[in-house]
């Protein structure tokens, strides 16, 4: 399994060749006969809503690092082998905003692909948590310039970008707890 398309086999290193397997087209090994199996990438976010403010607001984070430095997102990335996608989830949030959140105070709000980045699929599971139920004061981690909460009208009345694969979920989750 890969999470980009190969032009290697990652078993022996020949040339892949295309075939037809399973009514799809795959990349296939001619020497080992190995279909070599393009899988999308599992990822975690969560959303943590605060509704004690007139109007709630989501914590999210500027990018710092490639792809989209300088646009604000939810929390989140890739998770780890073994990892639970809730586990996965409240590590990524610790690391970047150093809010810290149990998994089981988490809330299922969506699960989505995003369009393919160099061959590279993604799916993530996204969480929603209440602040409430959330210890610490955000702060920039890991790959983040910035974090902070935003409501919608906020962001929208700012000059800052959010991330389009991001902004529904950032506005999904802000109205989840009304």
């Amino acid at each position: 399994m890969v999470s980009r398309p190969a032009e290697f086999c990652p078993h022996c290193g020949d040339s892949l060749e295309t075939t037809t397997f399973d009514g799809r087209e795959r990349e296939r090994c001619p020497t080992c006969e190995n279909v070599i199996w393009h899988n999308p990438v599992p990822c975690a976010s969560v959303a943590v809503v605060d509704r004690s403010a007139a109007a709630s607001a989501v914590l999210c984070v500027e990018r710092a690092v490639p792809p989209g430095v300088g646009e604000w997102t939810i929390p989140g990335g890739h998770m780890e082998i073994g990892e639970a996608p809730e586990a996965a989830a409240v590590r990524e949030l610790e690391e970047e905003t150093g809010v810290v959140v149990d998994p089981a105070a988490l809330e299922l709000l969506d699960a989505t692909t995003m369009p393919p980045r160099e061959g590279k699929h993604v799916l993530t599971v996204h969480y929603v948590a209440d602040r409430a139920d959330a210890a610490g004061e955000p702060t920039a981690g890991s790959d983040a310039s910035a974090a902070r909460f935003w409501s919608p009208a906020e962001f929208d009345a700012s000059d800052e970008t959010f991330r389009p694969i991001h902004e529904r979920r950032f506005r999904e989750a802000a109205v989840r707890f009304e």
